[in-house]
């Protein structure tokens, strides 16, 4: 939701320290224990295989600059380098590619990607 009322660079507020937070904590998350997902799928092979974790890598990456962006632009301390808008809309564009591949990955190799990906209670509406 930030990321669409990011286009006017006076909105922060209470939604943008929330993407912070989340965002920071998914972080940190991710360096204390690594990919938390279950691996690319016994359907997914070749060099899609190979980049699968690389790419969960580059999403956080993108998702950790986006949050040090905002926060440093917030506290009016903006880093050098692309400002935070900039940061958020590739992580937008990088996050739309990642669920259209997944929804690939479920519908054309039919591996289940999006039941690995959600809860079980929700698997009956797969």
């Amino acid at each position: 939701m930030y990321l669409l009322l990011s286009v006017d660079d006076q909105i922060f507020g209470v939604l943008g320290w929330a993407f912070v937070v989340s965002g920071g904590s998914l972080c940190l998350l991710w360096l204390c224990f690594g990919l938390l997902n279950k691996g690319p799928g016994p359907a997914l092979d070749g060099v899609l295989r190979t980049a699968h974790p690389w790419l969960s890598r580059g999403m956080y990456v993108l998702l950790a600059w986006a949050v040090v962006a905002l926060a440093a632009g917030a506290l009016e301390r903006p880093l050098p380098g692309p400002e935070a808008r900039t940061a958020l809309l590739v992580l937008g564009a990088a996050a739309l590619f990642h669920a259209i591949f997944h929804l690939w990955r479920h519908t054309a190799l039919r591996d289940g990607a999006l039941r690995r990906i959600i809860p079980a209670k929700f698997h009956k509406y797969l």
